[in-house]
Parts: C-alpha cells; sequence; structure tokens
C-alpha cells in the first residue's frame, strides 16, 4: 500500500492517538517513577493511573495500526474505549466511595473517552478500506 493512499483524516488520526500515546506515557512514566514528580502530583487514584500509563503503550500501538491501516486497528480502538469508559466509572465508583480524587482527573478522563471514541469512530468507519493484516 502506497502512502498516498491514506486519507489526510487518517494520518490525523493516527498521529493524534501516537502523540496521545506518547504524552500519556511520559506523564505517567514521570508521575510513577519519578518521585519529586510524584511528590508534586499529591495525591492519586492509582488505579487510573497505571491504566491510563499502561494504555499509552495501546494508543501508540493503535496509531501505527491506523497509520498502516491493518483491520486489527479497529478492534484495539474499541478495546482502548472500552477499557477508558470502565477505569471512568470505576474512578466515579472511588469518587462516590469517598475516594481521593480531583477534578483535573475527572476532565483527563472525560478528554481520553471523547478522543478515544472519536478515533474508535473512524476507524471502524473506514475498516473496510485497511488491510486484513
Amino acid at each position: 500500500m502506497n502512502i498516498k493512499d491514506r486519507s489526510i483524516v487518517t494520518w490525523m488520526v493516527s498521529l493524534v492517538a501516537i502523540i496521545f500515546g506518547l504524552m500519556t506515557l511520559r506523564s505517567g512514566f514521570m508521575t510513577l517513577f519519578v518521585p519529586e514528580t510524584r511528590a508534586v502530583s499529591g495525591d492519586v487514584v492509582l488505579f487510573v493511573l497505571w491504566s491510563n500509563f499502561i494504555m499509552g503503550f495501546a494508543y501508540i500501538a493503535a496509531g501505527m495500526g491506523i497509520f498502516m491501516r491493518r483491520s486489527w486497528a479497529k478492534n484495539l480502538s474499541l478495546a482502548i474505549v472500552a477499557i477508558t469508559l470502565f477505569t471512568y466509572a470505576a474512578f466515579g465508583v472511588n469518587i462516590v466511595a469517598g475516594g481521593i480524587w480531583k477534578m483535573k482527573t475527572v476532565k483527563a478522563m472525560a478528554v481520553r473517552t471523547v478522543v478515544w471514541l472519536g478515533i474508535a469512530y473512524h476507524t471502524v468507519s473506514s475498516t473496510k478500506t485497511m488491510n486484513r493484516n
């Protein structure tokens, strides 16, 4: 497949997914493994932090799959949406149960959800033109 065969939207979607993944990995790594950053972050909800950090790898893989127009990118994008929604719901339960939380986490999870719903929508809608590898 020729690079010219990719639409500008597919280029942008794959680039957003990859950049989002790199930013997620950097942020998660710094908060999880750099004591100074962890201290400045204050109270964190560890299951949200770990989920987001691990998902950073999936974001990059999905972005690469979307760029290469692989059909498995659809399933990975849908799995990312499902895991993000599950983590967001569990975070909601944490809040209702009186656990620690920050409004910035609520907003960040909302952004993750919207971004990945958009990426998954594009990926599902363009699956017919993707390679079956």
